[in-house]
């Protein structure tokens, strides 16, 4: 594990801050700025260390070497910066987003554009076989985009397992968000909305010594979802990581390519212009309407608006290229 300054830590911390504001963002995934900011490979490395190893160092009480197998400074600090983000300038972005979406998503169709130029140019040829994999992983992204939710919840045992697979993996994809994948799974409102509600009711009961949630039948059942879900995310984090670290390891170039054929298809997802389609029925864990899609428009003329947003949209183009020159002088 390379040595690292309190500077490198602070740096970490940072980028795992503008992770935490991005998730706020439907559609910008915190995979997309762990691949921007140049940490992916090492967040996907950290990730898949949780093994068998891990478990010998902590039967054995080995803490010390359990702690650098798992790089666990540099996960401590990357989470503690998406934690206060999610605590200060993620409401800030949430806030925004109800008063101001249209500015707030040209901001971040700016971020990720020229994302896609800083994080494309890391491969260092682009032969024909990495182009088919960067137009793989476009078309892949906007079939996603524009793909119907399933009309139906499942509420089968395995089925949220697989859930809970598939939706943490696609968090861990750049470009893709894992509460869209499960609502195109259909089971957005079980998982996210029903079964959250009765960890939490179960939880505020139990506190003040009230065991009587373990004798309401739909509280249980929703523990039960829960339990699941989360049992097939930690799976489907660890297994999942395993094989993009393989991948990563072999074929670095195709890989980079596919992420960023990802993270420029999910640009359809971030489009500023847009009006929200609503689900006739689901609502979402704050009791509002569930938004499952986009009508895109191109505006038709030019109001101040239109040039504030193209103004925001400059504007995170600009960050990116201010963060890129910070990270090249820190390393130098």
């Amino acid at each position: 594990m390379q040595k690292r300054s309190v500077m490198d830590y602070f740096w970490i911390a940072l980028k795992g801050f503008a992770m935490g504001a991005a998730n706020v963002i439907p559609g910008v995934s915190g995979g997309t700025i762990a691949l921007v900011t140049g940490i992916y490979q090492e967040l996907i490395n950290s990730l898949k260390s949780f093994n068998g190893k891990a478990l010998q160092l902590l039967y054995k009480r080995k803490f010390s070497q359990l702690a650098t197998h798992l790089n666990i400074k540099f996960l401590a600090f990357l989470l503690a910066g998406v934690v206060l983000s999610v605590f200060s300038i993620a409401k800030l972005f949430s806030f925004l987003l109800e008063e101001h979406p249209v500015q707030i998503w040209a901001y971040f169709f700016g971020l990720i554009l020229a994302s896609v130029y800083y994080v494309g140019k890391t491969v260092s040829h682009w032969d024909f076989t990495n182009k088919s994999f960067l137009a793989m992983g476009v078309a892949l992204a906007l079939f996603i985009a524009f793909s119907n939710p399933s009309p139906a919840e499942n509420g089968n045992y395995f089925y949220i397992l697989f859930c809970g697979v598939i939706g943490i993996s696609g968090m861990l994809l750049p470009g893709l968000s894992g509460s869209y994948i499960l609502m195109l799974m259909g089971n957005y409102r079980l998982l996210m909305v029903d079964s959250i509600n009765a960890v939490s009711d179960s939880v505020k009961m139990l506190l003040t010594g009230d065991l009587s949630f373990l004798n309401n039948p739909d509280l249980v059942q929703g523990l039960i979802n829960f339990g699941l879900f989360l049992a097939g995310s930690v799976f489907g984090m660890i297994s999942f990581s395993q094989l993009i670290a393989w991948i990563f390891e072999r074929y670095k170039n195709t890989t980079i390519a596919l992420l960023t054929g990802f993270v420029f298809g999910s640009l359809a997802i971030i489009w500023p212009w847009k009006s929200e389609i609503y689900h006739p029925e689901l609502l979402n864990r704050h009791n509002e309407a569930l938004v499952i899609g986009f009508q895109r428009y191109i505006p038709s003329e030019w109001s101040s608006d239109v040039l504030w947003a193209l103004a925001c949209m400059a504007f995170g183009v600009l960050c990116i290229w201010l963060l890129e020159k910070l990270t090249e002088d820190h390393k130098a």
